[in-house]
């Protein structure tokens, strides 16, 4: 077994990649209704009633598990160690001061958990549904900390019913009462870490994160650029440079700073590939790719518009499907937890405010 098993160290989105972890789909289901999951992703349905509580079908699970087999394989043949959080009965019910509730899924482990070089943060999640999903991945977080990673957890939140706003007089439904943020809401460009604020982080989130990172990391701050769940559907970072944005949220007028001087791709048409029941990702999941390494990505092929325009700018694909993404809400960076790369705290990205 190779000294470095068990490490923790990652600093980027692009470097390139030796140990990660993969979800699993196996127990996923809709939580029951609660005001923060109709706040968050079910808003739409007009009523917290009308969310379609319970199990995913049969066939999306095995599916999506035979996709994920699919996905370790290619790990293990690019070298890359392959970590697996335990099988967990989520429809295990649990509760707090403030609220009761079931669980969610162990299927998107980006969500839920922070990696900046050796630190490796439980974020406060947003969902009450998800506030004991780490649970599935203790022996994994375990093994991690003897490996000498800097683990800890943020401060639990209590997500009252006055943490999601429903009248409207928040832009983004969730108030500022307590750190809340989905690991998720972040992109890692070396020593700066882009925080996006929306419907699943707030700004006391990005001001929590900064303090426990000290100065060695600069949390920067981003609003106006999409108000939905997480930023890797409207953002990834290929690599030193480059930069693929979602066309229909970002353009030059909101684009971060951090990017200024990027070579930016405006991807404008992507494929749908559609759902089943119910969809928890916009057809946007088709940009959600992963980097193995600068010159190497993990990309849908039916995503033809992306893959034209990463080839041509010399990224050779791996082209591999994850046929329910947006009926799981997860597409290749998502069920993915990236906990060591090669490569050091580098700047890749100019200060805040200077010219472009």
């Amino acid at each position: 077994m190779s000294e470095a098993f068990g490490r923790v160290r990652s600093y980027t989105e692009w470097d390139p990649l030796e140990e990660v972890v993969v979800g699993r789909a196996v127990h996923a289901r809709i939580a029951r209704p609660d005001r923060g999951l109709f706040a968050v992703e079910y808003r739409s349905y007009g009523s917290i009633d009308r969310i379609p509580s319970g199990p995913y079908p049969d066939h999306v699970i095995a599916e999506t598990e035979e996709d994920l087999e699919i996905l370790i394989e290619t790990f293990l043949k690019l070298g890359v160690v392959v970590r697996r959080p335990d099988v967990w009965d989520h429809a295990r019910t649990y509760r707090s001061p403030d609220f009761e509730t079931d669980g969610q899924y162990s299927y998107c482990p980006r969500d839920l958990f922070v990696v900046a070089g050796d630190w490796l943060i439980e974020a406060p999640m947003t969902l009450r549904c998800r506030q004991y999903e780490t649970l599935p991945f203790k022996p994994l977080l375990m093994d991690y900390l003897r490996g000498g990673a800097r683990w800890v957890s943020a401060p639990r939140p209590r997500l009252a019913d006055d943490t999601y706003c429903l009248d409207g007089s928040h832009p983004h439904a969730l108030t500022e009462a307590e750190p809340i943020f989905d690991a998720a809401n972040l992109l890692r460009l070396g020593r700066d870490i882009l925080y996006l604020v929306s419907v699943s982080g707030n700004r006391l989130g990005a001001h929590w994160l900064q303090s426990i990172l000290g100065p060695d990391f600069r949390v920067r701050v981003y609003d106006g650029i999409y108000g939905g769940t997480h930023v890797d559907t409207t953002i990834t970072p290929v690599r030193p440079g480059l930069v693929v944005v979602n066309g229909e949220r970002v353009g030059p007028h909101n684009l971060p700073d951090v990017f200024h001087g990027w070579d930016v791709v405006y991807l404008k048409d992507v494929v749908d590939i559609g759902f089943t029941g119910t969809s928890y990702a916009s057809k946007w999941i088709g940009i959600n790719f992963l980097m193995v390494r600068p010159e190497l990505a993990i990309v849908d092929p039916v995503q033809k518009s992306l893959v034209k325009e990463l080839e041509r700018r010399g990224i050779e694909i791996v082209p591999l499907r994850l046929r329910h993404a947006r009926t799981l809400g997860g597409g290749f960076h998502c069920v993915t937890l990236d906990v060591r790369r090669k490569g050091g705290p580098e700047t890749y990205c100019r200060p805040a405010g200077s010219p472009q």
